[in-house]
């Protein structure tokens, strides 16, 4: 996706984390993402203070810093920002793994209750809520994942959509989808 950095031009959109009007002339983080009130696809952005980016969306704002070329008031407080919480994202792209922060989810293979702390991988599904189906996130223990998905290179998928993940972690998911 092609997040963006820019200057506002107007004092009319809202931040999206704080709520608060992203001031005329104030440095703005737009988040592509897809138009829900079209049909054809078109995309739009989501905009956020950029200070408030650092801390929702650090891993697409440290993208699009990349490619700014402008001046970003207290850059390096922004920096320590977006290291501090650059393990804290949750990825926008599945499959991806991460430590279950709870120990309420059940996986959708074994349907054994996901432990707290355990890594689990988690898959785009279908939820059907009665009145209409929406998408969202699916969990299963590491184990069972490879069984169910079926993919050769669900291990390289799943290192590409989770940034949170330690290199510890790492070993320890490709253990566990390899069923050692």
């Amino acid at each position: 996706m092609a997040h963006k950095i820019e200057v506002s031009p107007s004092g009319r959109a809202k931040c999206r984390k704080c709520k608060v009007a992203i001031g005329k002339g104030e440095l703005r983080f737009g988040e592509e993402t897809v138009n829900a009130f079209s049909d054809s696809g078109e995309m739009t952005y989501l905009w956020y203070h950029v200070a408030c980016a650092a801390k929702a969306k650090p891993v697409f704002l440290k993208e699009a810093l990349a490619g700014f070329s402008g001046e970003v008031p207290n850059r390096d407080e922004l920096e320590k920002t977006l290291a501090e919480a650059a393990g804290k994202q949750k990825p926008s792209k599945y499959p991806f793994a991460e430590h279950a922060p709870t120990g309420r989810s059940k996986c959708m293979v074994c349907e054994e209750s996901i432990e707290k702390g355990a890594l689990r991988v988690a898959v785009e599904r279908e939820v059907d809520t009665g009145s209409f189906v929406t998408k969202g996130a699916g969990y299963m223990h590491a184990a069972c994942a490879q069984d169910m998905l079926e993919e050769e290179n669900l291990l390289e998928q799943i290192k590409a959509n989770s940034t949170s993940l330690s290199p510890e972690d790492l070993a320890a998911l490709s253990a566990e989808l390899a069923g050692e």
